[in-house]
């Protein structure tokens, strides 16, 4: 993989801390969407949450150097678009100068800490629409995760509703994550039924006072034969959610046909996927990510 040195970044971050401005000012932009019409985004805003773990490796994200020279590496990989985290690593990414000509999707609500008390209380603790204007940046994300159980999701769902509309003042557009959660023996489990991904993009598309700038960012629905019939909710244009794939060569192979099936449907303009290609079971990050390209 690609080599970061760290002695280095570190130095730049101590002492000149107005690089990452600079480094952000003369970035090449790209479109969104550039001539073929798909795009593949590398998804790394996991941390942030405090979601470490990659299939039984608890902390498997926690180095930072590592999964920096991962996503280089996912980075130089042709047909990669770009890349989802939050400030801190995309600041990272400026500074090794890898972000020219690519995608930069800032992650916006990381307050809903995994396994927290408060995971659905999910404030807008990451970037705000003027950070990804100032910075020169190229979309937002954030995640509406709704549990019709607790009186809180309502909080989330007033403020997913303004900060699309502040993304549309500065005409950017916002990748919305819905799901539908609930509480199980005290942990938060989504809701993969063609049913509730219905009912979840359903809300998600009429939040706010335009939808024009807001793209949806959707799972694969436990059974793969009804994304068809779910994605006819809406005419906004979507992106599929990687998540994990599995422990076995055997899982990651089904996971990505369920991909496959579902870039064939109308509004799916391509994949956001982080953990599975990032951490691949064999270790190979490029032949992940290359295999994922060759879906679209």
């Amino acid at each position: 993989m690609t080599r970061v040195d760290v002695a280095d970044l570190v130095r730049v971050r101590t002492r000149y801390p107005e690089a990452v401005e600079e480094a952000a000012a003369r970035r090449r932009r790209r479109p969104l969407v550039g001539d073929r019409g798909r795009l593949m985004i590398i998804a790394a805003d996991h941390p942030a949450r405090g979601a470490l773990a990659v299939g039984d490796r608890r902390l498997a994200m926690a180095n930072r150097i590592d999964l920096l020279e991962r996503l280089c590496t996912a980075l130089e990989r042709a047909g990669v678009d770009g890349v989802l985290a939050t400030a801190d690593i995309l600041e990272d990414l400026l500074l090794l100068g890898v972000l020219d000509d690519k995608v930069v999707v800032g992650s916006m609500n990381r307050g809903g800490l995994a396994g927290a008390a408060f995971e659905l209380d999910d404030r807008f603790t990451g970037h705000r629409a003027q950070d990804l204007a100032r910075l020169g940046f190229d979309a937002g994300k954030l995640l509406l995760r709704i549990d019709y159980d607790d009186p809180g999701s309502l909080d989330t769902l007033h403020a997913t509703a303004r900060a699309i509309d502040e993304m549309a003042a500065h005409r950017l557009p916002v990748f919305v994550e819905p799901f539908i959660c609930r509480r199980a023996g005290g942990r938060l489990v989504t809701d993969l039924s063609a049913e509730a991904v219905t009912r979840s993009i359903a809300i998600a598309s009429g939040l706010a006072g335009t939808s024009a700038y807001t793209w949806l960012k959707i799972p694969v629905t436990d059974d793969p034969d009804d994304m068809a019939r779910v994605m006819e909710t809406s005419t906004l244009p979507a992106v599929l959610l990687g998540g994990e794939v599995g422990a076995s060569a055997e899982e990651t192979a089904r996971a990505y046909e369920k991909w496959r099936g579902a870039l064939q449907l109308p509004t799916v303009q391509g994949l956001v996927v982080g953990r599975s290609l990032l951490y691949p079971v064999d270790g190979d990050v490029a032949g992940a990510v290359d295999t994922a390209v060759g879906l679209l």
